[in-house]
């Protein structure tokens, strides 16, 4: 994939978060119950669980406001019966789309879910349809100007699996998601700070999206993001510049 391709693909996903920053703190909410539910409630033993505090932290959420998440996820606070539920489909030109939701309805979810993708072009499809095109991975990005000798130097005691340049001399970061936060740490412990980063379904290949289904995409995943129940959603989508 061409360099200024993926930087554009940062710039869009910035721009969806930024776009949902005013609920971010319900999903961020929704993350800690989960995570302190599914793990237990002390951040140190519970990798996802400090990842989700880091991310609440990032946010300005309220400490009372993570304490009472926790709480609520290993049931001293009564707390709406969450669960996680992974949905997979298509969008404009067969891109491969995964929905990952936080939800205590899945009816009200996947109708939701279903008629976005139709409404706008996609379609829902079957569990495992597309995520065997991606891999789960933690990943740091760089933009140019950084060593690649020095990063790989940071991590390498960190268990990293790859560090990479791309054509524009961006650098691009992978490890397993169990050792994200020990990367990270790595990073941090040097000062190298990434524009982007975080456990993710990484794409195996792309797929090119060029003019008019650009707009189309970018509105179908507009919508998507915008539906309470989504926390995240990955795309094997090349979007190129505008």
């Amino acid at each position: 994939m061409a360099g200024h391709s993926k930087w554009a693909n940062i710039r869009h996903k910035k721009a969806a978060v930024d776009a949902k920053r005013s609920n971010v703190w319900t999903r961020l909410i929704k993350e800690i119950t989960v995570s302190a539910r599914l793990g237990g409630g002390d951040a140190g033993l519970n990798p996802r669980l400090r990842l989700a505090i880091d991310k609440a932290a990032d946010v300005n959420m309220p400490k009372d406001n993570v304490n009472r998440a926790i709480q609520r996820g290993i049931g001293f606070i009564e707390s709406s019966n969450y669960e996680e539920v992974r949905y997979e489909g298509y969008g404009i030109g067969g891109v491969a789309i995964i929905i990952d939701t936080i939800t205590d309805n899945r009816t009200r979810t996947v109708a939701e879910v279903r008629h976005a993708l139709s409404k706008h072009g996609g379609n829902l499809g079957t569990d495992g349809s597309v995520s065997f095109l991606f891999n789960h991975v933690g990943q740091f990005l760089f933009l140019p100007g950084i060593s690649e000798d020095e990063l790989m130097e940071a991590v390498l005691e960190a268990n990293a699996d790859d560090v990479t340049t791309n054509i524009n001399g961006g650098i691009e970061i992978i490890c397993p998601p169990n050792n994200f936060i020990q990367v990270r740490n790595a990073l941090k412990s040097r000062d190298f700070r990434a524009v982007l980063s975080g456990i993710t379904m990484k794409p195996q290949t792309k797929i090119k999206v060029i003019g008019d289904d650009v707009v189309k995409l970018q509105k179908l995943l507009s919508v998507l993001e915008n539906l309470d129940d989504v926390q995240e959603i990955y795309t094997n989508a090349d979007i190129a510049d505008q």
